[in-house]
This record gives structure tokens, sequence and C-alpha cells, in this order.
């Protein structure tokens, strides 16, 4: 037991080191500020793109074919822009200064070392090629270089500082002159260097070095089910397994998911068979982490009092992706005799996913990025269509299949000691 606490604390004290981490935080809380606008433009991508004839020969003869595109060249395809002010926005925060010059000033950066592109009537403009998906991985960087500058600047007290009686609002404003004027001529420098090199600009050179090298890594078929087990495992010591390794392998997850999603909106062939995030939701993550639907499954139908109130009242959130009153009321965290299942089930899951996607048997997904709350079968439906639902409903039977032998060792345990009582 000692031993068992010991480990128990080591990983506790790494996990809250993760956790606690300003960076990780930063970039992690940067980049889920950025979900209503990738939602919004996905729904409007499925609106666009539903392949029904009459459906596309009414909007096209009405006229609305022209606006239901616009969503997701406003959204999916500028994510680096967002995502580089959310990012250095939250950062500042996490050390305690006003987030929004750090993200103004980070926007200005970005498009800084941004390549400028030959438009149509031959002036220059701004690449759109990397304002996407393609550019996340510079902006995630400059987004951190440009708001730990902002807030050193700060902290030294070198920026221009105004008499009392200015309001807060243009005081922030002439605060943030000189961090700007500094980190202008940092990113200028940054330019300027790439520029002298083969490849050009900072974007090629992170592409190349650091972006796909990553992307294909976070998308191997073993890092992805080592990741499964790893959230499992953190779940059982009860730390909440998706939170931590989001905070290190988000900005992969976020890669994979938005090059499908740009692919699917654009009409092309989806380039990942493991679409980050949105794989571990549709088919590693069924009824919530450690894909515990067939454990509420099980509960309903217990012979013990007190697991089948609990499974009476937990079905339906677990149903929607929330499992927490499995968690915490079975519960799962410290149980060893449901550690097994814990790491097989969504093992499992995840490897049927794998398996079915790389064979051909249901499509890649196309990273819409369901948001948290949407029912099995119909997540499934709106990320991959009805082969995809019918997988998972497949999924939540092998899930039930794994959990049920070992929930029935404990079920029959708690309906002996009731009847004890009752006797």
């Amino acid at each position: 037991m000692g031993k068992n606490q010991s480990i128990r604390e080591r990983m506790l004290k790494i996990a809250g080191v993760i956790q606690r981490n300003k960076y990780m935080t930063g970039i992690s809380n940067g980049l889920a500020a950025t979900v209503p606008m990738l939602l919004g433009g996905a729904i409007f991508s499925l609106i666009d793109s539903i392949n029904i004839p009459i459906y596309q020969n009414f909007l096209k003869s009405s006229g609305l074919k022209a606006l239901t595109g616009v969503p997701a060249s406003v959204t999916t395809n500028l994510i680096a822009l967002y995502a580089v002010f959310s990012i250095a926005n939250a950062l500042a925060g996490q050390f305690k200064k006003d987030g929004v010059p750090a993200g103004m000033i980070a926007i200005m950066a970005f498009l800084i070392v941004t390549p400028m592109g030959a438009m149509v009537d031959k002036s220059n403009g701004i690449s759109t090629a990397w304002l996407g998906a393609q550019g996340l991985f510079v902006a995630m960087i400059v987004a951190v270089i440009v708001s730990r500058l902002y807030v050193l600047i700060l902290d030294k007290e070198f920026y221009i500082k105004m008499p009392k009686g200015v309001p807060p609002t243009i005081e922030k404003a002439f605060a943030a002159v000189v961090p700007a004027f500094i980190i202008i001529i940092i990113m200028l420098s940054i330019r300027g260097i790439f520029g002298a090199t083969s490849f050009g600009d900072m974007h090629k050179f992170i592409f190349s070095y650091l972006q796909v090298p990553l992307t294909k890594l976070g998308g191997s078929w073993w890092a992805t089910l080592i990741t499964v087990v790893v959230i499992s495992v953190l779940w059982f010591l009860g730390v909440h397994g998706v939170m931590v390794v989001y905070s290190v392998v988000g900005p992969i997850w976020t890669t994979l998911r938005l090059e499908n999603l740009t692919a699917f909106q654009a009409g092309q062939d989806l380039p990942n068979a493991i679409a980050g995030g949105a794989f571990f939701t549709i088919y590693a993550t069924l009824g919530g982490s450690c894909s515990t639907i067939g454990l509420a499954i099980a509960l309903v139908i217990a012979r013990s009092k007190r697991y089948k109130t609990l499974g009476s009242l937990a079905i339906i959130p677990s149903i929607l992706g929330i499992n927490e009153p499995l968690m915490f009321g079975v519960p799962i965290v410290l149980n060893t005799r449901l550690l097994i299942p814990m790491i097989c089930a969504p093992l499992a899951t995840g490897t049927l996913g794998i398996l079915a996607t790389v064979i051909g048997l249901v499509p890649r997904l196309k990273g819409i990025g369901v948001p948290m709350g949407t029912p099995i079968v119909v997540s499934g439906f709106i990320e991959g269509g009805w082969k995809v639902a019918v997988l998972q409903a497949v999924m939540v039977v092998v899930s039930f299949l794994i959990y049920y032998p070992f929930f029935k060792i404990i079920d029959n345990e708690a309906y002996e000691q009731e009847n004890a009582v009752e006797a």
C-alpha cells in the first residue's frame, strides 16, 4: 500500500507540474478560446457540403451557395490569426498582465514574419497559405515570444509612464508602445534572418522541421494508443487525464484536426487517418474518459440497489460524454478492480477506430470538433456519417463486454452486503 501511495504521489506531482506550467496553460487556454469560431465555421461547412443534388441545386439557384462557404474562409482558414491573439492574451494573463495589448502586438508580430504574396491586381498582400492550420505552430511560437517579452518589459518598468489622472485605457495603450517597438525590431530581424536562408521565411522552416514531424508523430497509431493509456492511468490516480495530456499534445491534436477540416471544406481528400482530438472524442472516450459508457450500462442492469440507482442517474450524462458521476460515484478512481477495463476499454475502442479507418471500413473523420455534450452516435454521424455512427454503436457493446465481468464482481459484493443488512 505504501509503495502504491508513493507512486500515486509522484504521478500527482508530475501531473501538477504540467498543469501549473504557465506556458502550457496559456497555449491550452488560448487554443480553447478559438473553439467557438472553429465550430461555427465547421457547422456551416456541413451545411454547405451536404451531398444531396436537390439541396445543392437549391443553394446555387437561391444564391445561398455564395454565402454558406464564407464562414469557413474566415474561421478555419484564418485560425492561426485567431490563435496568435488568444494564446498571447491567455499567457499574459498567466503573468497577471493585461492580455489584450499582448494579443494585438502578437498579431502584428505574426504578420511581420508571414510572407507577402502577389495579389490578382499585382499588388502585395498577406499570403493566406500560412494563416490557417499550416501556420498554427508559428502562431504559437510567436504568441509565446511576444507575450513573454511584453511581460518582461513591463516588469522592468521600461515603458512610457503617464501622469496621474490619465484614463486607465490610455495609460495601458501608451505602456504597450515601447514593448511593441522592441518586438517589431525583433520580428523584423527574424524575418531578415530567415529571408537570407534557403527557406525564405520562418513559416517554411518551422513547418518542415517542427510541425510536420510532430504531427506525423502525434498522428501515428502507437503514439495515439500510448496517449490513451496515459489518460486512463492518470484518471485512475484521480487526475483529470485529458486536461493534463491536452496541455502537452493539444497543439498537435488541433493541427491534425484542422488539416482534415480544411481539406473537407475544400472538397479534398482528408490527409490524416487519426484526426487528433476528433479521434479521441469519437472513438476513445465513448461516455467520457476511459470509454465508460459500457460501465454506465452495466450499472443500469446491476443487481445491487446502490449501483442500480447510480446507473439511473449516470446513464444520460454518460451518453453525453460526462462521466464524473461514475469516476467518483462507483468510484473508478483508485479502484484497482476496475483498472484493467479502464485501460482496456479505450484501447479496444481506439484500436477498432484505427483499424476500421485504415482498412476503409469507415471514412476518415472530418475534424469538425463536435462540442461536449453531443450524444454518442450523433457525434459519429456529424464527424463521419452513418458508418462512423454504426461503429460507435458497436463500440458501446465492446465497452460493455469489457467492463461487465469486472463490474459484476463488485456488484455481487454490494448485493450481498445489502441483503445482509436487510436480514
